[in-house]
């Protein structure tokens, strides 16, 4: 447990040495989208991701994963804003992740199934009555500090199984949990922004998560599952600290670069190749306030010069920075 704070603790002061912490929430975010919507057997690649930020491509899979970006960042200002974390709001969350606003489950018939087998494995509760009433525990529990002595990492361990095992809604419980997760660790000022993301933790040991899952819905055995998600918090807390500090990095390796070379480079130009891994000319229209012409002049530039690479889709052409693209794509 100390460790899993510490690490916390490191990763929430490297992200404020960021210039414009914005660059962390779209780029993180953006990964974050894929590995979560993976869990659920959505798969996009990264080209794909990064084409439909720019609106160049448009498929089932990639408008998922930018619905949960949405909510995801929509939640995150909820939280800002009101230090809690409501059932109102995670309804609005799981509405902009599925589009639709059915909100808690009316209709029974609800089960979890073997995606191999088809054999049911869990069946959450059915009754309307049950889940509202269910759900209004949890979010006291999530809000109420003296409901709980728990640690804040235990607490989101519980919480975290708690809300996929009632299960509330008809689609969508996976990625609203775990954007949960994250909103959690923020409401509690663990850290400031939306970069802790367990996601691809899950992945890489999805089959015990599932395990451990209903070893306590069955059993009732809490150890493990704990020391499960106090693994992942830590674990991921390191990796994102190294991520980070490797996006410094390439920054600083570029700031240098582009102050030499141009007398167009300004920090917010700087900011906005690191915010999108994949540019475009409207990008630095909004972010820089210049004309059209001008952010086109610059672009082209830096791809001439070899700094970014030109591509066209149609009759879109979009700027890749290759060095950022490729650090993201290892992760």
């Amino acid at each position: 447990m100390p460790k899993a704070h510490a690490a916390l603790a490191e990763l929430k002061g490297i992200a404020q040495t960021i210039p414009n912490q914005n660059i962390l929430i779209n780029t993180l975010a953006l990964q974050e989208a894929k590995d979560s919507s993976e869990i659920e057997n959505v798969i996009t690649t990264h080209d794909e991701l990064y084409k439909s930020e720019l609106n160049l491509i448009s498929s089932i899979e990639s408008n998922e994963v930018q619905n949960y970006i949405e909510a995801l960042k929509y939640g995150y200002e909820l939280v800002k804003q009101k230090n809690l974390l409501t059932n109102n709001a995670i309804v609005k969350i799981q509405s902009r992740i599925e589009k639709n606003k059915a909100g808690f489950r009316k209709v029974p018939g609800t089960v979890l199934k073997n995606s191999t087998t088809s054999e049911v494995v869990y069946t959450p509760p059915q009754d309307h009555k049950d889940i509202l009433h269910l759900m209004k525990n949890l979010e006291s529990f999530i809000n109420d500090d003296a409901i709980s002595d728990l640690d804040p990492i235990v607490k989101m361990a519980v919480i975290h199984l708690q809300f996929e095992s009632i299960h509330p809604f008809y689609d969508g419980n996976g990625r609203t949990g775990r954007i949960i997760n994250i909103l959690y660790l923020i409401n509690q000022k663990l850290l400031n922004l939306p970069i802790l993301y367990l996601s691809n933790y899950i992945i890489k040991n999805k089959v015990k998560y599932y395990e451990l899952l209903q070893m306590v819905r069955r059993e009732n055995k809490w150890e493990e599952w704990i020391i499960y998600i106090i693994d992942s918090v830590e674990k991921t807390s390191i990796d994102t600290i190294e991520l980070i500090g490797q996006i410094k990095i390439l920054m600083q390796n570029s700031k240098i670069e582009l102050r030499t070379r141009y007398k167009f480079y300004s920090q917010d130009l700087l900011n906005n190749l690191y915010k999108h891994p994949y540019s475009k000319i409207e990008f630095l229209v909004r972010d820089l306030r210049v004309s059209r012409l001008t952010a086109a002049n610059y672009l082209n530039h830096l791809a001439k010069d070899g700094i970014l690479k030109k591509e066209k889709l149609g009759k879109s052409n979009y700027y890749i920075n290759e060095k950022l693209f490729d650090l993201l794509k290892k992760r």
